[in-house]
């Protein structure tokens, strides 16, 4: 196992590598205060003091770390204070973590694989980087996805195993790990049904194990009782309309923008589809679960493009389980046959030419996200502005921003400062409805003098806004209240008079 698992691991690092380092920055805005967070945990413990949004439901009072035990993983990379060196080592730290995080789920699908005995188990993982070039550009982000996969892939490979109490402490953990937790009960419950649709058995350990696990993972924590009221406060705007714009992750993809880049998952899902009628025996129960969680993704995944990073694999490994006994079938028929065309050592040259034809594609894979990962923004976006406000501000000092999504790259150069908003939009909203409004209608440009109220309502010393808010910045230069301190390229630092 180790002889084939090592190169496996050494080839998924090499490939995930080429991904990461086509850019000097991080793929999306979260790693910023992520790898932060690491920084925070690796000097502090392991929970580091964080007052720095006091406007939201994450002030100090309420504070709750949903990525918890993914920020002790990305303390282990995060040693450099970017006051130092500008972040370069912070941010490199970052990119290793998320290169050795992904190839690690890849390396538990291949497990999974193997475990269930499908034929070239390997060359079915390492097509994982060829079905969709956005699922290889969300896993290269530094956030927790990545893991969240993992944890799901082993949870699902115990299930099929049979080893249910090996969910409750894969439950604990997933709790302290990301809040997506949930999704642990929905791959024990597609399992459930369909092991009863298979052999009438209820089996409720499936489904007991981790829930005792989850429950004991918010029991049993350092957060308690604060994750409980966060994960209502942050996962039930979610599930409901809301105004609030939060990020586009949160939108759907347009139909055909789906079908580019993801073209090849979704090929995946119609050919097992098609495998399964293909066979003249029962659906195995491998089979039928992959089947169902490819439909609870599905449909998540057309509800909301961040599910392009659950969907894809699980629908590589719908068809590697449903193909697998045709497969069996012909290798044991190739390998006894007496016909010439049929010889056994055309067994053994069959995954040699698979592995041929997936180079073409693999490279294309390769190429797209390395594209996508390309257009990220600049690695020392705002890094002058902010590197100033940390070397001229003293620490608790009060920034009034004008964007809640600047908040990340801001805190992590100066995570000694107070935000206004971070995170997300409407973990302020949900604290105080009437201040996100005042916040709004001033970053929008519709506030006359701004300074009053920024200064009488939010107590803010200085004001950062980038240089893409203009009708703001009109309303600031003719603001007595308000005096430019700094301007780089792409941020504008004022000072908030009294």
């Amino acid at each position: 196992m180790l002889l084939t698992a090592v190169p496996l691991f050494a080839l998924f690092l090499v490939l995930f590598a080429a991904v990461q380092f086509a850019t000097p920055g991080l793929a999306g805005n979260d790693g910023y205060y992520h790898v932060k967070m690491g920084y925070l945990i690796r000097q502090q413990g392991l929970k580091p003091v964080f007052d720095v949004l006091p406007h939201t439901i994450l002030n100090a009072e309420a504070f709750y770390d949903h990525h918890l035990l993914y920020h002790v993983f990305l303390a282990l990379f995060a040693n450099v204070d970017p006051a130092i060196d500008g972040g370069l080592q912070l941010t490199q730290g970052a990119k290793v973590a998320s290169i050795v995080l992904p190839a690690l789920s890849f390396l538990a699908i291949w497990w999974l694989l193997r475990s269930q005995s499908v034929p070239w188990a390997a060359l079915w993982t390492v097509a994982l980087f060829v079905v969709s070039e956005a699922f290889l550009y969300r896993m290269s982000m530094p956030r927790a996805q990545s893991g969240s996969l993992l944890l799901l892939v082993l949870g699902l490979l115990w299930l099929l195993n049979e080893r249910y109490w090996l969910l409750l402490p894969l439950g604990f953990v997933y709790v302290w790990f990301y809040n997506a937790f949930p999704l642990l009960l929905v791959v024990a419950g597609v399992y459930l049904v369909a092991n009863w649709m298979l052999t009438r058995r209820f089996a409720w350990q499936a489904l007991f194990y981790p829930a005792v696990g989850i429950g004991l993972g918010l029991l049993i924590n350092p957060y308690f009782p604060q994750n409980v009221t966060f994960i209502a406060s942050h996962l039930l705007p979610k599930v409901g309309e809301s105004a609030t714009k939060v990020g586009n992750e949160w939108t759907s993809y347009r139909t055909w923008t789906l079908v580019e880049n993801s073209g090849l998952a979704l090929a995946a899902v119609l050919l097992g589809a098609l495998a399964m009628g293909w066979r003249d025996r029962r659906v195995e129960r491998n089979t039928l679960v992959a089947f169902g969680l490819v439909l609870i993704f599905g449909f998540m995944l057309f509800k909301s493009r961040r599910f392009v990073e659950y969907f894809p694999p699980f629908a590589l490994i719908f068809l590697a389980l449903s193909v697998s006994p045709l497969l069996t079938n012909w290798i044991a028929d190739w390998r006894t046959s007496r016909l010439v065309w049929k010889r056994p050592y055309f067994a053994s040259i069959m995954p040699i030419a698979a592995a041929l034809l997936l180079l073409f594609p693999l490279f294309a894979s390769i190429r797209d996200a390395r594209d996508l990962m390309d257009n990220s923004k600049p690695a020392g976006r705002y890094a002058d502005a902010a590197l100033w406000l940390q070397a001229n501000s003293t620490p608790g000092a009060k920034i009034f921003q004008t964007d809640w999504d600047d908040f990340t790259r801001l805190f992590f150069y100066n995570s000694d400062a107070i935000y206004t908003a971070g995170l997300d939009p409407t973990f302020m909203q949900l604290e105080d409805p009437e201040l996100f409004d005042e916040w709004v209608a001033i970053t929008r440009g519709k506030v006359e003098n701004p300074s009053a109220a920024i200064r009488s309502q939010f107590a803010a010393q200085y004001v950062f806004s980038d240089t893409k808010h203009e009708a703001f910045l009109e309303r600031a230069a003719d603001d007595p209240g308000l005096v430019e301190l700094h301007r780089s390229d792409d941020a504008v630092v004022f000072a908030v008079k009294e």
